[in-house]
């Protein structure tokens, strides 16, 4: 039996058990997860597409029942069975019947006949840049008629150009912490380094990955460098100070965290320059306690403070700066109030219960109005 204020909410997503072509899975389980625990009624709705079960990283949860409907037929019987839900979401990127889906999630008719409508946006940069582009993008003339917009982060800029395009309602819900499963342990001589810095190699973040680390560790000889992610092998500057461990699996990435000095997460080149949303290594790595480094971004003072809770660099020469005075009892004073201050305020926990009072609210104002 449901609590009384819980909601009945349909999904139509990538998965949940797989991050093979769907990079927010991990972002889209913390927060899902968490809203189940709240002891809301979740269903998800997934293309069995891009052989995503056969990469799975874990089973199909027990907090969610996940249907895979096969085709498009299968995905409009999909959401017939979703219609007697509250509140329906359409999550951005599926890969499969897309635009199809984004049109149809508007056009369910079932009971309750008001049920929310929400479009989740995970790549807000990409897709608003696309719509400025062409005036006659097929999902512009849709944006109005969702009652919610939630994008993956983006803060102020990406309100205000969903609005103008006729949002009723958008709201970021950014990166948080699992608690559960990233914390403190203990140090690993694998992962020993003054600085490290895990993540796949993009193309849009290379230029700042070169800058910010790459000739930081060129120009600190007798430091240490650790870099982790894929796509990396034939693009590494040969230094003797600088090691490789190539993909870093979930189950160690807390050791690779907590074992340097100071851990660097670096913005993709959109990501810094439209809005704001912290990745979901920042709140990985001070979770676990690292003395994090990041560039320096807009909005980044509201999940943590500078200068105590996180270092900020602007450059390389300030990433540089800040590795000749920090020392070990600095980098744990700093890592310990960056944990302190995610417990606090910033963790899936705190996500749903934002996401959850405004779709009550949302869903009141409906039936008011």
């Amino acid at each position: 039996m449901r609590a009384a204020n819980s909601l009945k909410i349909a999904f139509f997503g990538s998965g949940l058990a797989s991050s093979y072509r769907n990079n927010a899975a991990t972002y889209q389980r913390g927060i899902i997860k968490a809203l189940a625990e709240l002891g809301n009624q979740i269903t998800f709705y997934a293309p069995d597409s891009f052989d995503g079960r056969k990469h799975r990283v874990m089973d199909d949860p027990e907090w969610a029942n996940v249907v895979f409907p096969a085709d498009e037929s299968g995905t409009r019987a999909a959401l017939l069975h979703a219609s007697t839900a509250d509140v329906i979401i359409k999550i951005s990127d599926i890969g499969v019947v897309d635009e199809w889906l984004e049109r149809e999630v508007l056009n369910i008719h079932g009971k309750p006949s008001r049920a929310l409508r929400i479009f989740w946006d995970m790549d807000p940069s990409t897709r608003l840049e696309r719509i400025k582009r062409n005036p006659y993008d097929a999902f512009r003339s849709l944006i109005p008629r969702y009652d919610i917009i939630f994008t993956y982060g983006g803060g102020r800029p990406v309100i205000d150009a969903y609005k103008e395009l006729g949002a009723r309602f958008c709201q970021p819900l950014y990166n948080a912490l699992d608690p559960k499963t990233h914390y403190p342990v203990p140090t690993d001589p694998r992962y020993q380094a003054t600085l490290a810095f895990l993540g796949n190699r993009l193309p849009d973040r290379d230029a700042r990955v070169f800058e910010f680390f790459f000739q930081v560790a060129a120009a600190m000889p007798d430091a240490e460098f650790l870099l982790g992610g894929s796509g990396w092998d034939s693009h590494i500057p040969l230094f003797d100070n600088l090691n490789y461990c190539g993909q870093i699996h979930s189950q160690d990435r807390n050791t690779f965290h907590c074992s340097p000095l100071a851990v660097l997460d670096i913005n993709r080149d959109s990501t810094a320059q439209c809005g704001f949303s912290p990745s979901q290594q920042v709140f990985e790595a001070a979770g676990a306690g690292a003395c994090l480094i990041v560039d320096r971004w807009e909005g980044v003072e509201m999940f943590l403070k500078p200068g105590k809770e996180v270092l900020l660099a602007s450059n390389g020469v300030e990433v540089m700066s800040h590795l000749r005075t920090l020392t070990p009892e600095r980098a744990t004073a700093i890592g310990g109030a960056a944990r302190i201050r995610l417990l606090t305020e910033h963790t899936y926990t705190h996500r749903a219960r934002h996401m959850q009072e405004i779709m009550a609210e949302r869903s009141q104002m409906r039936e008011t109005a």
